[in-house]
């Protein structure tokens, strides 16, 4: 059984998405209805709610919108990680707010589209290591080029858990392997990070990728973050500009056949329940 870390819900008619006029492909409702027949054909047993970068002023109703999803009876889903503004003075208050909402799993800032210098801010670092202690993890959505500033960040709280999206967002199509490959190598140093083994197929040819186009991204990865410190999402929908959920999880099956199947437990459920505390589905 696969736990997915890394599941988004698009409803525009409740939450409000700017971002989403810049990305045709994805510009449309993704329900979690459409989602979940999809995630039990690949034998999904819990999933975790990935913000979707909705506009500032909704970052909490889309915690409650998606809570709403998961008391829906036999929901695969288990928490969320939501979104959040260290960059602001009102996050302070914020953390607090969700520390009594156990649903929340932990945070994520989207960075991979902002300025790099963003997370360099003094408020943003000082509001990181505000979640020292909380237990709540913080998802790096950075690309190759950022890692450094990511890296910056882990060493700052080194007792917060930092999950890395995507394998590093590699450029897999222009099969750019460096700085990735050494910047991925580098912050997995860092023993408070782990790595998302999640949605690489969105980076690949769309027309061209097969199982052995992504062996050597998600190897290197897990190579550099070792089993213990790497879990599995599927970025669905955005893992449709690739092919989709099913293709990506049967390509993730292909790239571990002959590791052993600790191992594998580890990277597709096991690690997940440990990291967020999750308790078995009902």
């Amino acid at each position: 059984m696969i736990i997915d870390t890394h599941l988004h819900v698009v409803d525009p008619r409740a939450l409000d998405y700017p971002w989403l006029a810049g990305v045709p492909a994805l510009n449309q409702a993704w329900p979690y209805a459409s989602y979940e027949l999809e995630a039990r054909r690949a034998g999904f047993s819990q999933t975790l709610h990935m913000e979707v970068d909705v506009a500032a002023e909704r970052i909490e109703d889309e915690s409650h919108y998606v809570k709403t999803l998961a008391d829906r009876p036999g929901s695969l889903i288990s928490g969320a990680i939501a979104s959040c503004r260290p960059e602001e003075p009102g996050f302070e208050a914020y953390l607090e707010r969700q520390l009594q909402n156990s649903f929340i799993k932990g945070f994520r800032r989207v960075l991979h589209v902002m300025p790099d210098e963003l997370s360099e801010q003094p408020l943003f670092r000082d509001n990181i290591k505000r979640m020292s202690g909380s237990g709540l993890t913080f998802d790096l959505c950075v690309l190759p080029h950022q890692l450094p500033q990511a890296m910056a960040l882990a060493d700052l709280a080194p007792d917060v858990t930092f999950i890395m999206d995507h394998c590093g967002v590699p450029d897999i199509k222009g099969d750019a392997r460096q700085p990735w490959h050494d910047n991925v190598a580098e912050l997995a140093k860092r023993a408070n990070v782990m790595a998302k083994i999640s949605g690489v197929v969105a980076y690949a040819d769309p027309d061209s990728w097969i199982a052995e186009t992504l062996r050597p991204w998600v190897e290197h990865t897990i190579s550099s973050f070792s089993w213990d410190r790497v879990v599995w999402g599927s970025d669905w929908p955005v893992c449709t500009l690739g092919g989709g959920l099913l293709p990506w999880v049967a390509a993730t099956h292909a790239v571990l056949e002959g590791v052993s199947p600790d191992e594998k437990t580890k990277l597709l459920s096991g690690n997940a329940k440990r990291i967020w505390k999750l308790e078995a589905a009902a």
